[in-house]
């Protein structure tokens, strides 16, 4: 069975953890797929017996989590959810649809959406319902975006099934170059800036389920991420004095790529410092800076617009 011949498929379900059934044109293209057992649970038996070997312990229950990376890009037709919009929507994320015009994707504190994963391998199947997960995105220079995503859902046994022929998006992803970032406004220079959702992820038991789990729970978000700005003097932009006073200010990497259709931003309103550390790039003074992001007016602590 060959590692490469895998394929993933995503559906939002109309009720939590019934699966919505994903057909082809739900593929999504994904890179370095995995998947792991949660919350494995095998019962002790620790008899007391004649002699000091171990009785064999007993399966009784399990989730799933599954692992995946996936470029950024648009759908190629503006006010038309991209292939991702699926995947975000189980992050936490509300869609918001301008027809013709834009997608933006807002989390929420309430009303999460939950997603059915078909994950194939090679002639085999997961089945995974009641998914929901986190997402962290990656950006540098060069190169182009990235999200990675892990689903926590209820698995059912794997099957023997044939291969799906996926129907993927045919959209490139724009490369990150010419990327206005700006930070309080200013235009920093940087090479890289990572954002991570930061989903709480909680998996109740339920004595009644068949796998002994209740909801899979999204119950906290913590959004942060860091970029790594050429260092400046005071005069021109202040890093140690933003972080010591607490100063808030808002991030935005402005529009990524130039066809409609194809363009995305990413913007964070009220985003502070956590550390400033020195750092060295091509023999260029540098600084790493890690940050959290806070809400302005409710649940708007993160954006991501398609358009």
């Amino acid at each position: 069975m060959l590692v490469n011949r895998e394929v993933i498929l995503a559906k939002v379900e109309t009720t939590y953890n019934t699966d919505s059934v994903p057909g082809a044109a739900d593929a999504i293209l994904a890179e370095g797929l995995s998947w792991a057992n949660n919350g494995l649970r095998m019962i002790e038996r620790p008899a007391i017996r004649a002699n000091v070997g171990k009785l064999q312990q007993v399966y009784a229950g399990r989730l799933i989590d599954i692992s995946f990376t996936v470029e950024l890009k648009g759908s190629g037709t503006a006010g038309t959810a991209p292939e991702i919009g699926a995947l975000l929507r189980a992050c936490g994320f509300a869609e918001n649809v301008v027809a013709l015009t834009s997608v933006t994707y807002l989390p929420v504190s309430t009303g999460f959406e939950s997603l059915t994963l078909y994950f194939y391998r090679d002639g085999k199947r997961f089945t995974a319902t009641g998914c929901r997960g986190t997402v962290s995105f990656t950006f540098e220079t060069g190169s182009s975006g990235k999200a990675a995503f892990t689903f926590t859902g209820h698995v059912t046994a794997e099957t023997d099934t044939a291969m799906v022929t996926p129907s993927y998006d045919s959209s490139v992803p724009p490369a990150l170059i010419g990327v206005p970032f700006s930070i309080g406004g200013y235009s920093a220079v940087i090479n890289s800036l990572s954002a991570d959702i930061g989903n709480a992820i909680s998996t109740p038991p339920d004595i009644s389920a068949v796998d002994g789990y209740s909801e899979v729970f999204l119950t906290g978000r913590d959004v942060a991420g860091s970029f790594d700005p050429e260092d400046t003097l005071v005069a021109t932009n202040d890093w140690l004095g933003d972080f010591t006073a607490g100063n808030t200010m808002a991030l935005s990497t402005g529009a990524i790529g130039a066809v409609a259709g194809n363009i995305y931003q990413i913007d964070m309103p009220v985003v502070y410092f956590r550390d400033v550390g020195p750092g060295d790039r091509d023999n260029v003074r540098t600084l790493e800076i890690p940050f959290g992001s806070t809400d302005n007016t409710g649940d708007d602590d993160f954006s991501l617009a398609f358009t």
